[in-house]
């Protein structure tokens, strides 16, 4: 870690070919999306020598918090797990995300987010301990950190929960979809059943899910910047975070910006 924002990050020599590819990745995600699979061995397929150095591993299992490196330069990834909690957000790993987005922007580390989230973790509980304040926290994090932020969509980005997780709003320098990402506000189901209020579902569903059950309708819009193949995604980050090894933070005049605590 650098002494403090200002000072240049020297890397390890590079040891891991950043053009290498990752054939592994086009495989590992499964085809129906209701089943899980472990983030950490697609941030290690993608990583210089897949290795991790995981902060808080045991708190918020949702939500992966490590360093890294790509081309032997640190860099902070962010990845929801869908291993735990189907990779919802909870107030838990809001709060854990935000901490680490802040700490890398503070020591201007670049930030890589792999997103695979449905949504917030429903019910009471998290309603009553302030989810939205919470939730908040990460968004704003997100929002205000300067440095390079380069975002993949694995396979569900939905709601609220995806415009937290780096989109392009929170003003992400690069943004990109594996094929079979959904950017949404729900899953299929849920929403055919309240659109068409319980009227042909299976048919509805079917239409629904050719429509948008993909990143292209994403794309037209300029959400997302490209969608790659998975097995080119090491040598599209570490191209990307060539580019943006210079990117200057924006000079705004005033004291502080107001978090939500």
């Amino acid at each position: 870690l650098p002494g403090g924002w200002g000072e240049v990050m020297e890397g390890r020599p590079v040891t891991d070919a950043p053009e290498r590819e990752c054939p592994v990745l086009d495989n590992l995600v499964p085809d129906d999306s209701n089943t899980p699979y472990d983030m950490k061995d697609v941030v290690r397929q993608v990583v210089d020598h897949g290795d991790l150095f995981e902060i808080m591993p045991d708190y918020a299992r949702n939500i992966i918090t490590t360093f890294a490196r790509m081309e032997g330069r640190t860099v902070g990834v962010i990845a929801n797990n869908p291993l735990v909690l189907a990779g919802c957000l909870d107030i838990e790993s809001s709060t854990k995300a935000a901490r680490f987005v802040r700490f890398c922007d503070a020591f201007n580390i670049p930030l890589i987010t792999f997103v695979d989230v449905p949504g917030f973790l429903p019910g009471t509980d998290q309603e009553h301990g302030g989810i939205i304040r919470h939730g908040a926290k990460l968004l704003f994090a997100y929002a205000e950190a300067s440095v390079p932020k380069v975002t993949v969509i694995t396979r569900k980005a939905y709601g609220g929960a995806y415009d937290v997780m780096s989109s392009k709003h929170l003003r992400a320098d690069a943004n990109y979809a594996w094929p079979g990402a959904e950017v949404a506000v729900m899953g299929a189901k849920g929403a055919v059943e309240i659109i068409f209020r319980g009227e042909d579902v299976e048919a509805n569903t079917k239409d629904y899910i050719d429509k948008f059950a993909n990143p292209m309708m994403c794309a037209q819009r300029g959400f997302i910047d490209d969608i790659i193949e998975p097995k080119h995604t090491r040598k599209i980050i570490c191209d990307d975070l060539r580019i943006l090894a210079k990117k200057k933070p924006d000079k705004i005049t005033r004291k502080h910006s107001n978090i939500p605590l």
